[in-house]
């Protein structure tokens, strides 16, 4: 790969010469790089699921990028050689990590990251039987990463189910038993 600079002829010049070089511009260089072609080996079974999830993350940047606010947000994360489309795509190929579930009284606190920002923690509350007694959103705290629920009462032998989501949809689903 090779940068061009102060070069009159490669100024206007993008594509491919032949099966040889490939020119095109990022961040305002210009980049001369040797022409890539389709690989001959048969892809692995982690290569198809890469590239499907890869795909659906693509489809996904680019709703999302239709939303001017959305879009400008991922853009003021771009670093250098990036763009909004980028950061998109990356903070749809990964889901929120829900990292720790603890029960403080009757509240429900949650703590969910995501690279960017989780979007909405979900919390529904389970009896013994299995039978949903409450749900609802919980709210974010100031440190920006705890999620706070008040919980009308926590049965024994139940459960509570925290769903973690970020902009893109991408879900993360974790349970805490109620001793």
């Amino acid at each position: 790969m090779a940068i061009v600079k102060d070069n009159i002829l490669m100024q206007l010049v993008r594509g491919s010469l032949g099966k040889q070089i490939t020119i095109y511009e990022r961040n305002g260089q210009i980049i001369m790089a040797k022409k890539r072609g389709p690989s001959r080996k048969k892809p692995t079974q982690k290569q198809l699921e890469a590239r499907l999830k890869m795909t659906i993350a693509s489809a996904r940047a680019q709703l999302m990028l239709e939303d001017p606010q959305i879009k400008a947000y991922y853009q003021s994360l771009a670093g250098p050689g990036q763009n909004a489309y980028n950061i998109a795509v990356k903070d749809a190929y990964r889901s929120p990590e829900v990292q720790n579930i603890r029960l403080e009284k009757e509240e429900v606190v949650v703590a969910a990251q995501n690279e960017f920002r989780v979007a909405e923690v979900e919390v529904k509350v389970v009896d013994a039987d299995g039978v949903i007694t409450e749900s609802g959103r919980a709210i974010l705290g100031r440190n920006g990463v705890d999620w706070y629920y008040k919980a009308a009462t926590l049965p024994a032998g139940g459960k509570i189910i925290v769903v973690a989501k970020s902009l893109p949809g991408n879900r993360t689903v974790k349970e805490l038993l109620v001793t």
